[in-house]
């Protein structure tokens, strides 16, 4: 459903162009973490699956970092597309 929503948003043309993209990324990731919780609701006890979940986290994490650094107007925009909450700061 989110997938199809984003996809929509970027053209035919830019998703094949920009698949190493951290939007694209980001997205991806996202959308890794989503089916993982789904696993993880039903099969609490699926460590392997669990220690995947926080390996993605972090590396969303880090591109979110990085993007924000980088350009905050696409960070903000990412975010509300996705309806991920910022990060926690330090």
């Amino acid at each position: 459903m989110v997938k199809n929503a984003f996809i929509s948003i970027i053209s035919q043309e830019q998703k094949e162009e920009n698949k190493g993209s951290v939007e694209f990324q980001v997205f991806s990731f996202t959308n890794k973490i989503r089916r993982l919780t789904s696993h993880l609701k039903l099969h609490r006890k699926d460590y392997l699956s669990q220690r995947g979940l926080r390996k993605i986290l972090g590396k969303r994490q880090r591109l979110l970092a990085y993007l924000s650094k980088k350009n905050r107007v696409r960070y903000k925009e990412l975010i509300g597309q996705l309806d991920i909450r910022e990060p926690k700061t330090r």
